[in-house]
């Protein structure tokens, strides 16, 4: 076999380690970690999980493929087709991951184990649903012990949700700053004053917050911190309530009604799906990913396929409605997400690694931008070459729409500015995205002055 190559966000464990092995991904099982993982497999706890779909499941694989001396198994995990982050998902794609996460703890507890870590990272969408990823977050529980993972509960998931609820939706951004979840102090400072008058918000976060404020600088003897098991499950049971009552109010946004508020008669956007319809089955892809999605209207030509698409835009709301519907509709192959494709997700944490950037999330397959591309040329002064670059970057083909100047959504966007874009032009376009795909087809909507193309990349 290859040389293994340890995956960078997976060295803060000593329990083990998440490593690629001939484009594959395994992980490590350290010895230290022995004692747990046979508790887990033994006790029944990992099959009940994974038959309730609430954490992916593994295979024990020889144990040749070793990465140091320390290893004690080497397991190959079911394969996430797309990995996100908390600070890409909307509202309720975080709160639903706050729950199967009570709900993994509370199961963990029935068999004898508890939960060492609450990292949201360690969820990811698979089919449309939230699952646990994180094999070895698991311990033995022990009688009269605190709940280790509270905090970082609380920090990932509680505050952010919180702020989302109460103050603004946009600060689930603020997980993009603080990778080990949002300072407890600070959601505490952010949170209107009448949020302390509600006691599991007083107790999970105002009190949580000076609680650790206070023993910051001090030692503290854990010996003498106990809570029995009753009261760990009336811990779980309070936070679980908590979130499940957790709402915000959809705020008027840009985009929150763009399909009410577009200038496409019926014919025009009948043809434009059909077209997509055409052009999608022409090349047949896996992976799409539909930047500038809305509420996924596009998306749904090809997930219901059973194409696996990443449904991204920049509107909070839209991503909200698209994931509502989504749930709703048991559609299993569309995840959507939170994306600024002007200020796209870096890579962060240690080096920049533990995190991905969203081009290192790729390339799909096919990418869809659809009236998108005037958007970020004229709103976002983005000449066509850079444009065209970016997308050469992330796909391997492309269904684009062109949307001249005459168009009135183009027209609005020049009505607050001075027109500084001679070179935006469908000449321009074909000639800049041409230096990096071949264009196969190319279609006028009808009822419109738009083109539709299809791209291959060259």
């Amino acid at each position: 076999m290859k040389t293994n190559e340890r995956i960078p966000s997976s060295f803060r464990d000593p329990s083990g380690f998440l490593f690629y092995q001939d484009g594959l991904i395994y992980r490590q099982i350290n010895i230290i970690y022995k004692e747990n993982y046979e508790y887990l497999i033994k006790s029944g706890l990992y099959k009940s999980l994974v038959d309730a779909e609430l954490l992916i499941s593994h295979k024990e694989i020889d144990v040749e493929c070793a990465n140091s001396e320390d290893v004690y198994k080497i397991i190959k995990p079911e394969l996430i087709s797309f990995i996100s982050y908390p600070y890409e998902w909307c509202f309720s794609q975080l709160k639903d991951a706050a729950l199967i996460t009570l709900k993994i703890q509370a199961k963990a507890l029935e068999f004898g184990m508890s939960l060492k870590d609450c990292s949201a990272y360690n969820i990811q969408f698979k089919k449309g649903n939230p699952i646990f990823i994180d094999t070895l977050s698991f311990e033995k529980y022990h009688e009269d012990e605190p709940w280790v993972a509270y905090r970082q509960f609380c920090q990932h998931f509680l505050a952010p949700l919180v702020l989302m609820s109460y103050k603004d939706v946009r600060l689930n951004q603020l997980l993009r700053i603080y990778i080990d979840g949002i300072p407890l102090d600070l959601a505490s400072s952010l949170l209107p004053f009448h949020t302390r008058f509600k006691f599991s918000l007083l107790s999970h976060i105002h009190l949580h917050a000076k609680s650790q404020k206070y023993f910051a600088d001090k030692t503290v003897n854990t010996s003498t911190r106990k809570m029995s098991r009753l009261s760990l499950s009336g811990l779980i049971d309070s936070l679980e309530t908590l979130i499940n009552k957790l709402n915000w109010q959809h705020q008027t946004t840009e985009w929150a009604n763009y399909y009410e508020d577009t200038n496409y008669s019926e014919v025009a956007f009948q043809h434009k799906k059909q077209l997509i319809t055409e052009f999608s089955e022409k090349i047949n892809p896996k992976i799409v990913w539909d930047i500038g999605a809305n509420t996924g209207v596009f998306s749904r030509i090809v997930s219901t396929k059973g194409i696996q698409t990443i449904s991204f835009d920049i509107d909070p709301i839209a991503v909200e409605k698209n994931y509502l519907k989504s749930v709703e509709n048991r559609e299993l192959n569309i995840l959507p997400l939170l994306l600024d494709l002007t200020n796209p997700s870096p890579g962060i944490g240690w080096e920049n690694q533990e995190r991905m950037s969203i081009l290192e999330r790729g390339p799909a397959d096919t990418v869809f931008a659809l009236a998108l591309v005037h958007h970020l040329a004229i709103s976002n002064n983005l000449p066509l070459y850079k444009i065209a670059d970016f997308f050469s970057k992330i796909c391997d083909s492309l269904i684009i729409e062109f949307v001249p100047k005459s168009d009135s959504q183009v027209q609005r966007l020049l009505t607050t500015r001075e027109d500084i874009f001679p070179n935006y032009t469908q000449k321009t376009f074909e000639s800049e995205f041409g230096k990096y795909f071949t264009i196969q087809n190319s279609m006028q909507v009808k009822d419109s002055e738009r083109i539709l193309y299809l791209m291959k990349k060259i």
